[in-house]
Parts: C-alpha cells; structure tokens; sequence
C-alpha cells in the first residue's frame, strides 16, 4: 500500500542526496523541486521515481555539476542552448525563467536545448507558467533512443517524444502531458518488474507481432505510435514533427553520429506564450474557461464524468499538497540504498 508523505520533507530529503552527489544547493533544490511537481500532478513515473538515475549520471560523471549552458544563438525572442549534459531539471528551468524574463517584450518566445541530460516529466514544469497567466507548450526528444516503430514497420526508429502543453483557465489549466507512443517506456519498464502483463497489445515484438508482454519490448521490440495498429500513422506523423521541432530546429539529432552515444540526453523544445500579445487577457480567459465548461457538460456513456485534462491532476495537486505525497512503493525502496550510500536520512510516512 502507498504511504503519503509531507511535500517539504520529500523536497528537503532529495534535495539533500542532491548536494551529496555533488550540486550546490540551487541546483539541488531545483532538481528536488521538479521531481516532487511530477508526483504532486500524479505523474509517478517520472518524478521522484527518476532520483536515483539522475544521482547516478551525477557520481558517474554522464551529467556536469557545474557550469552553463552554451549560447549558440540568441534573437531575443528565440535561443537556442548546448546543455553539454547538464543535469535536465535544472537547465530546463533555467530556460524557462529566461524565457519568463523575455516575455513582456517579446509576446512569445521560443527555445531550444540540445544535449540536455534527460529532463523527466514535462508537466512538472508547466505549473509556474500557467499560474503566471501564460500559455506553454512543451516537447523534447532524444536523438539516440529508438523505441517506438512507424506505422506498419518491425523495427523501432523514433523516441517516445513526448508533449505536453497548459493553458490558464478557470478553477485548473488546460494541462496535458502525453507522449507519442500508446504507452510510455516507464509503465513498460514497471510491468516488466512487477511480472505483469501490459493492459493492451500496445507492443511488438521483433517480428512485428502484436504484444502485451513487456518482455517483447524488452527483448528487442518496439512500442506501437499514437493510433495504435490501426491508426498508427498519426502518432508517426506527430513523432516526426516532433522531432523536427526539438532536434532539427536545435540543429543536432539523428543526422549527427555523435548523438548516438548520448544515452538518455535530450532535444528540448520550448515556447511560452502571453495571451495579451493578442489581445484582452479576459477575452481569452473567456474562450478557455468556455472550452473547460462545455467539455465538463458534455453527456457520459459511463458512470465517471467525462475529464478534462488538467481536472484530476491539479485537483491532485492541491490535495497532495495539503495531505500528504502518495509515492508509488517500489519508488522509496529504490531511494532507501541512495539515502544509505550518501547518508541522508529517509523521510517519515504521514500517519495515515
């Protein structure tokens, strides 16, 4: 059974393994803080759960302690960085405060990140966006993982290349994070430990055999687009443009041999929007929260309402905040040896 957690000791402790790996106290709290969003928004698989990789690459050396991004080019309203593997949590967010910073002038702004180490959950990062008022869309990509196969293809070719994208509202934001692949490397990956099967035949094996055996991915497979079997060429389609956006447009990818050995690192795509570039905020306000009410109306054929996205995990978000963090259990049992090596103390369950 889940235990819950307070929000400031599960930011404080992995803070703490932060600055014992190596990070001084801004950039560990920073990592800290956008791996706790991710759980907090109900994104399990990509929040606290990815502490442990992200110490690894630390004490590895795979991601720089210090240093800054280099500017390779610079309009103002659009940048473009070489993160040259610095942690991803900490680089993202440094790319979004920038791009906050330039928003008043610019109305919109645009960035690239290439060889950021991997940057987990996008939504985690979309909350200060949304509640300063602004639009956010946000992709990435990573140019030597091959996971996903095109529609009618045995072999995989694309990342899970996921997007995620908020919008200000009414009582929550437009909010989603979804990837381009019927299900996401991470939920295969806890199948596969748990000694499950997958819900669907959201797989194929190396024959191109439908699968819902995470051992088939695994040994070789493939996870299916967006679309699925029948309808895959959607998801291909959006994975390619994707990729144009985060890789092409940053100017390194899968046209560079290099970045085959770049493991987990990532493309990163970034544009933040003021809605009063355009015209009224309220105007704008209206059209979304018209969006929002009217989705909310619309007739169910079950007995759930129909969801919004952005309802549950904001909703999720405010109770976790007051209530207590719930962690997926297998993720507290990978964090009890890296508490050990690097002698932080673990956090204290909640009394239920």
């Amino acid at each position: 059974m889940s235990k819950r957690y307070s929000a400031e000791q599960l930011q404080q402790f992995a803070s703490a393994l932060f600055k014992r790996a190596g990070l001084d106290a801004e950039r560990a709290g920073v990592m800290a803080r956008v791996f706790l969003e991710a759980d907090l928004l109900g994104f399990t698989t990509h929040g606290m759960n990815r502490v442990a990789s992200n110490l690894q690459w630390l004490l590895d050396g795979d991601s720089r302690r210090e240093g800054e991004p280099q500017v390779l080019a610079d309009r103002g309203n659009c940048f473009n960085w070489d993160a040259e593997f610095l942690p991803g949590p900490w680089v993202l967010t440094r790319a979004i405060e920038q791009a906050l910073e330039r928003l008043p002038e610019h109305g919109v702004v645009t960035a690239t990140i290439r060889r950021s180490q991997h940057i987990a959950c996008l939504a985690a990062y979309l909350p200060q966006v949304v509640e300063a008022g602004y639009v956010a869309i946000l992709t990435c990509s990573t140019p030597a993982e091959n996971t996903v196969s095109p529609q009618g293809a045995r072999d995989p070719l694309f990342s899970a290349n996921p997007l995620a994208f908020a919008a200000p509202a009414g009582d929550y934001p437009l909010l989603f994070d979804i990837s381009m692949s019927v299900t996401a490397g991470g939920y295969v990956s806890r199948a596969k430990r748990e000694g499950r099967k997958l819900p669907q035949q959201c797989l194929k094996d190396s024959e191109g055999r439908l699968s819902d055996d995470p051992a088939a991915f695994i040994d070789g497979g493939s996870i299916l687009p967006v679309g699925g079997a029948e309808h895959g060429y959607k998801g291909a389609a959006l994975s390619a443009m994707l990729e144009v956006l985060s890789m092409a447009l940053g100017g390194y990818g899968r046209g560079d041999a290099e970045s085959a050995r770049d493991d987990e690192a990532n493309s990163v795509f970034l544009q933040i929007i003021d809605p009063a570039a355009f015209g009224a905020r309220a105007d704008f306000l209206r059209q979304t929260l018209a969006l929002c009410n009217l989705w909310e109306g619309v007739r169910s054929y079950g007995d759930a309402p129909v969801r919004v996205p952005g309802q549950r995990a904001w909703a999720a978000r405010a109770q976790q905040l007051r209530d207590g963090v719930e962690l997926y259990p297998s993720i507290v049992q990978d964090l009890q040896p890296w508490a050990e090596k690097l002698q932080v103390a673990l956090p204290i369950p909640l009394e239920a």
